[in-house]
């Protein structure tokens, strides 16, 4: 079966790195054809990467910056540059482009978008090439710049920071979890469709004064007190994942109140007002489990009795973390999403790990997807 070989604009950013990594998952459906931002300064490496797609994704833009023209001015750059290769290439493939919601604004940045997506359907309806144009809401997730892609980013990484929050605004923000957002491009993509403004729905919306209570009680319930948070929604969910993804990997691995006195100890290794399942293993002297990552589950490892070493690695870059763990000192690491992780018995007796997962394992869809830490 030919594969659907996709290019991105904007592969490094937010979304395009989602995106890029998702894509990846489906290897036997989908080629990614890599692209660097300066292949727009680069008309032998432009021309290349447009003439080996059938889909190209534009998501390159600028989204901020001091001077509000200047947003204008380096948008409709892009997407000149973009046409003209497209032209110098004499290809036609699939164009998806990111538009916002902010088109109906009266601002620099939703002209800029306004403006481009025109360009690119004209270019598209002149030339026979397929044309997507996607009407964005405000997009949250993990791993996004803070300071500049969403007020969700900013809040979460000051207050993991201890900063503290300014609301300028309190506005309602329609909101899309980026992991929604890339599935819905995904599909698009595969299922080749066309449409001058499709609209992406949100998943729900909330004023920025509520969005900073959610935040601030997730410091509160989990970084001060290791419970986990009442999580009601998938959408509060998306929202704590998001929250978790902005902790440094020191505070990941912490240390459990462990209490002995001459009947043994006890240890409270879980609490949560969330549901979810618990279970443990037996691992002998040598052996990995895992090897593999979640895009949305929240798991817990604390190992009970022997000697571990923990693995986790971000997916898309090289970058192991490393943790050292004992049942002598009691800990717990809570498993970051997009992250392959194992844990291998390093000891020379058998090693018992307790696991928690805030959802009920499903096999018909188990958000396990496997890749060597």
């Amino acid at each position: 079966m030919h594969k659907i070989r996709v290019g991105i604009t904007g592969q490094a950013g937010f979304i395009g790195s989602h995106l890029y990594n998702y894509l990846g998952i489906y290897k036997d459906k989908y080629e990614r054809i890599w692209f660097e931002d300066d292949y727009f300064n680069n008309e032998e490496k432009l021309n290349s990467f447009l003439s080996n797609c059938d889909a190209i994704v534009h998501l390159a833009a600028l989204n901020r910056h001091s001077k509000p023209e200047e947003i204008y001015i380096k948008n409709i750059e892009l997407i000149n540059k973009l046409l003209s290769g497209l032209e110098k290439a004499r290809t036609k493939p699939h164009i998806i482009f990111s538009s916002s919601t902010q088109e109906t604004l009266d601002n620099i940045y939703g002209q800029s978008k306004k403006e481009g997506r025109e360009l690119l359907k004209k270019w598209c309806k002149n030339s026979g090439a397929g044309f997507t144009g996607l009407i964005i809401p405000n997009v949250f997730g993990p791993f996004g710049k803070p300071f500049y892609n969403s007020v969700i980013s900013t809040f979460s990484y000051q207050i993991t920071h201890n900063q503290t929050p300014r609301i300028e605004i309190d506005k309602n923000l329609e909101l899309i979890y980026v992991n929604n957002l890339i599935r819905e491009i995904t599909d698009i993509i595969g299922n080749s469709v066309y449409s001058d403004d499709y609209k992406i729905n949100y998943d729900f919306d909330l004023k920025v004064k509520q969005i900073l209570e959610k935040l601030n009680n997730y410091n509160k319930t989990y970084l001060e007190q290791n419970i986990i948070p009442e999580l009601r929604s998938k959408n509060d969910v998306n929202l704590f994942n998001t929250f978790r993804s902005y902790m440094e990997y020191d505070q990941i691995n912490r240390i459990l109140d462990k209490k002995e006195d001459n009947r043994g100890y006890l240890t409270e290794i879980s609490k949560s007002y969330t549901e979810g399942q618990s279970f443990i293993s037996e691992t002998h002297p040598g052996i990995t489990r895992g090897n593999h990552y979640h895009l949305r589950k929240i798991e817990r490892f604390a190992v009970i009795n022997g000697e571990a070493v923990i693995r986790l690695r971000k997916i898309g870059t090289s970058d192991i973390k490393e943790y050292e763990v004992s049942g002598d000192k009691h800990s717990f690491i809570d498993i970051p999403i997009w992250h392959t992780h194992n844990i291998e018995n390093t000891g020379s007796t058998k090693l018992l790990t307790l696991f928690w997962s805030n959802e009920l394992f499903n096999p018909e869809d188990s958000d396990t997807y496997f890749e060597e830490v």
